[in-house]
């Protein structure tokens, strides 16, 4: 008698993402720095507040002296966060489909049981049995693939209508 489990996960391949940021989407507030005193502290606007409206994240830069300066690396900064809050939307996304794909892997989850003594082959997900045991092991699975995907279709219909 052998028992064993195996888990198999087919993801699409990660696609590249760009970052628009669209200056009617960014609210830019000039300021006066703060800080350990200096010939432009308190006196000149130099220090940058970057507003991204729709994700609500706020940078703000008074490293350096020059306005244009600061304002380049806050719109850096805020490209960044930007970049990786989206990362971490598309890692979630992806996380989740394969959590809904994949079962625990362990012997309890049964999918498909081959008994060779009864030469049978049952999909336990779909309550399908088969009796051409030495035909499924030579590849001929397209009977199993077939079923599998109506009731997948099936699944997918009754979760569009909720």
């Amino acid at each position: 008698m052998h028992t064993s489990a195996a888990s198999v996960a087919v993801l699409p391949e990660a696609e590249e993402f760009d970052i628009e940021l669209k200056q009617e989407d960014i609210r830019k507030d000039t300021y006066c720095s703060s800080g350990p005193g200096g010939q432009s502290v308190n006196t000149t606007y130099s220090a940058i507040r970057l507003t991204h409206i729709p994700t609500g994240i706020v940078v703000t830069c008074q490293d350096q002296k020059s306005q244009l300066k600061n304002l380049d690396k806050a719109m850096a900064e805020l490209r960044t966060r930007i970049y990786n809050l989206e990362y971490q939307k598309y890692l979630d996304e992806i996380s989740s489909k394969r959590k809904t794909m994949v079962s625990t892997g362990d012997r309890s989850a049964k999918i498909r049981t081959y008994n060779y003594p009864q030469g049978r082959v049952t999909d336990h997900r779909i309550n399908y049995t088969i009796y051409n045991l030495p035909a499924v092991m030579d590849g001929d699975i397209g009977g199993i693939i077939d079923k599998l995907q109506v009731e997948e279709n099936a699944e997918r219909l009754k979760a569009s209508e909720m």
